[in-house]
């Protein structure tokens, strides 16, 4: 049975290096994937993914007008998708059929929570949904598992305040446990 999943963590623990990994397994045995990234995310160009460890692949597009269900056929393997948190959660929904009615396993990649610790919208519908989840490790300055994000500004100094979604990498984000989160 297909399952939708969904993959997350805080920045930089390599979700894109994974779902890079996932693609390159699934076409090694002759299988076909499409993969998917936000339309927004321009850090790298749009349409690509890009790990901070060097690969990049160019993939489609998403946006919030974007329906799967009308794009997705039974002809490929797996749908596999990046930056998760800006899906909405009608999209969210049609992924959750992709996987139960078409059978069509569906991996996402993303952010569960802002640099504020509020949750985007996509990220706690793919939490309510998903038939399985899974945290991707990664550590905070002082050690510890990072689970939240930071926003910092051109100084480095953490902002408390702003929109909730603005594109950065690790000049505008840094990833901190929970303690380090609090007592910033």
């Amino acid at each position: 049975m297909a399952k939708l999943y969904f993959r997350y963590s805080a920045m930089n623990a390599g979700k894109s290096t994974a779902m890079l990994q996932v693609a390159h397994n699934y076409e090694e045995q002759g299988q076909t994937v499409r993969l998917f990234t936000a339309a927004i995310d321009n850090r790298y160009g749009v349409g690509k993914v890009t790990s901070r460890l060097g690969p990049q692949r160019e993939t489609e597009v998403f946006d919030a007008g974007t329906d799967f269900l009308k794009l997705i056929d039974q002809r490929i393997a797996c749908l596999l998708i990046d930056e998760a948190q800006f899906l909405t959660t009608v999209q969210v929904q049609q992924l959750h059929k992709l996987a139960q009615v078409r059978g069509i396993p569906v991996i996402t990649y993303g952010l569960r929570s802002d640099f504020r610790g509020e949750p985007f919208p996509g990220s706690a519908y793919l939490l309510a949904l998903a038939d399985d989840i899974e945290e991707l490790k990664n550590i905070c300055t002082c050690g510890k598992k990072a689970t939240m994000n930071i926003r910092v500004d051109q100084d480095g100094k953490r902002m408390k305040e702003g929109e909730q979604i603005s594109i950065g990498g690790n000049e505008s984000y840094r990833q901190a446990c929970g303690r380090c989160f609090y007592s910033e």
